[in-house]
C-alpha cells in the first residue's frame, strides 16, 4: 500500500492471486489493509475460461464489466454481460461466469463486507474469489 495515504492502494500494489481461469487483484479489503467494510477488487478471466461455480455467504457482491463478454449464471438464470454491464448478487446466491469470444473479461469487483468468505463446492475459504 502507497506511504502517500494510508487508505491508497495503487495498481501494482494489490494482493494478486493466479487461479487456473485467470487473476484477481484485490486494491480494499480488510487483508489489504485500508477499508474495514468493504472489498474491492479488478478479476480477469480468460478468454473461454470460467471460475467455479461459488457463492459468498457473508457479502453481497456488484460485478461490473469492463471489458470482453461474460456469460453470467446466478441460481439458474443466465445473461449475457457486455462492457458498462453491472450485476447484483445478493449473499448466498451460487453464480459463475464464462469469459466469451477471444477477448479476456476484465470485471471491477465490490463486496460489502472487507473479509469476503467464498465457498466452493461445499468448501469455504475467506479471500480466495
Amino acid at each position: 500500500m502507497s506511504s502517500e495515504l494510508n487508505a491508497l492502494c495503487r495498481a501494482a500494489d494489490g494482493e494478486t492471486i493466479e487461479t487456473a481461469w485467470g487473476r484477481l487483484v484485490w486494491t480494499a479489503s480488510g487483508t489489504v489493509g485500508n477499508s474495514k467494510t468493504m472489498s474491492v477488487g479488478r478479476a480477469t478471466i480468460r478468454a473461454g475460461m470460467e471460475n467455479p461455480r461459488h457463492r459468498h455467504p457473508n457479502c453481497d457482491e456488484v460485478l461490473h464489466v469492463i471489458a470482453g463478454r461474460l456469460e453470467h449464471i446466478q441460481d439458474d438464470a443466465r445473461c449475457i454481460l457486455e462492457p458498462g454491464d453491472t450485476v447484483s448478487i445478493p449473499k448466498g446466491v451460487w453464480h459463475q461466469a464464462r469469459s466469451l469470444g477471444s477477448e479476456d473479461a476484465q470485471v471491477v469487483i465490490c463486496f460489502d463486507s472487507p473479509n469476503r468468505l467464498t465457498e466452493v463446492e461445499s468448501s469455504i475459504t475467506s479471500g480466495m474469489l
